[in-house]
């Protein structure tokens, strides 16, 4: 089934240049382009738990502290963290 669509001048200019090549359908970009968004999505799980640590100023404050120690040359190793936390991040 087809369908038509309405967009201005302005989208469609824009649209214009994610086009890989002049001859390409605005159904083939938008497909494209949806089928490139599709691994990138956030999915609400990982939303909510980003605005839980956004709103609890407790965790910014160590968060800030922490970029903070790190530019200072402060702070531990990796391999320090890896050994307090009993895991091993490189293989």
């Amino acid at each position: 089934m087809i369908t038509t669509i309405q967009i201005d001048n302005n989208v469609k200019s824009k649209l214009d240049h994610f086009k890989i090549h002049p001859r390409e359908t605005y159904n083939e970009l938008i497909a494209r382009l949806m089928e490139e968004c599709k691994g990138k999505m956030v999915d609400e799980e990982s939303l909510k738990e980003t605005i839980e640590i956004l709103s609890d100023p407790e965790t910014l404050r160590e968060i800030a502290e922490g970029i903070q120690e790190f530019e200072q040359g402060k702070g531990k190793t990796l391999e320090e963290v890896e050994k307090k936390l009993g895991i091993r991040y490189r293989h």
